[in-house]
């Protein structure tokens, strides 16, 4: 039986597992999909201290080196549940295993958003992308479209300029929302055009894909834009649904939980951008991992005194 077990390993789960791991604690780190979760997509980041710029795959790289050194065991397993009988709590995976702890740390994090238009799951992986540092490569010399107007998105269409013949930047709303230093990069480069206050109506039909639709919002308008290929980085959107046992939802999805991280269910903590708070960043993200590492480790000594 492990002490504790963290869902997740982006970078809350791995400070998580750091932290507790050097409170003495046996930890299992369980990820379903990469570990260093969303950071390992952004091509720079520039904003986390004690680095003037590293890669997102690099400093991912990082903590999970350092969370193994601790001595953290990991798994690549998708959890569907978890259940609790007394003090003991049951993560249950969808390939049949059943981790037993003391306690939980949901650091599930959140996957891309969708653009939710026609088409578009016909074409995911087949033109259309979530990840310009995974995908960028294969557009080399093509004409490109991405959809978004955050840090993330920018940082994304400056990586796919840097290859592409032509790349449009398309914004629902009149103005980009990204860091100022960023658009300045982006209205820099020649082969960008930034298209503001205009929508995706739909992905084009055929055996291969071929562009999209785009809707002006302000008098609806649509023109048809002949694309390669097209990337979408219009945010996350939380996988909370399998724990809603052990803690309430917002109207969102996220957790309905504040910064204490603590949950209605003893021995069952939330950390990172599953949790509803105001600010996304990977320094948000490792604060909940700390936070909530202490109070699990404080829920395990308290069990300890009770005996």
């Amino acid at each position: 039986m492990y002490d504790i077990v963290v869902v997740g390993a982006g970078p809350a789960g791995l400070t998580a597992a750091i932290y507790a791991r050097r409170a003495g604690k046996s930890v299992l780190l369980l990820e379903k999909d990469s570990f260093g979760g969303q950071i390992v997509f952004s091509p720079k980041v520039e904003n986390y201290p004690g680095f003037e710029s590293v890669s997102g795959a690099e400093l991912a790289d990082k903590l999970v080196s350092q969370a193994l050194f601790q001595g953290a065991d990991v798994e690549v397993e998708t959890v569907v549940g978890i259940r609790t009988e007394g003090n003991t709590r049951f993560v249950d995976t969808e390939d049949g295993n059943s981790y037993a702890c003391r306690a939980v740390i949901i650091a599930n994090g959140a996957r891309h958003r969708h653009l939710g238009v026609e088409n578009e799951e016909k074409f995911i992986g087949d033109g259309i992308s979530f990840c310009a540092v995974c995908d960028g490569a294969f557009y080399k010399d093509k004409t490109v479209a991405l959809v978004g107007g955050g840090n993330s998105a920018l940082q994304e269409a400056i990586l796919l300029s840097e290859t592409s013949k032509k790349v449009y930047v398309i914004q629902n709303l009149d103005f980009l929302t990204g860091e100022q230093r960023l658009q300045e990069v982006l209205r820099g480069r020649e082969n960008v055009e930034i298209i503001t206050g205009t929508v995706v109506a739909s992905v084009l039909d055929g055996e291969e894909f071929g562009g999209i639709v785009t809707r002006r919002v302000a008098d609806g308008q649509e023109t048809t834009l002949a694309l390669d290929g097209l990337f979408v980085a219009i945010g996350l959107v939380p996988e909370n649904e399998a724990f809603a046992t052990q803690a309430a939802l917002d109207e969102r999805g996220y957790f309905a939980v504040g910064e204490d991280c603590l949950t209605a269910t003893p021995g069952v903590f939330v950390a990172g951008d599953c949790r509803a708070k105001g600010v996304r960043q990977v320094t948000t993200a490792t604060g909940d991992g700390a936070t909530a590492a202490v109070a699990a480790c404080r829920y395990l000594d308290t069990l300890c005194i009770e005996k």
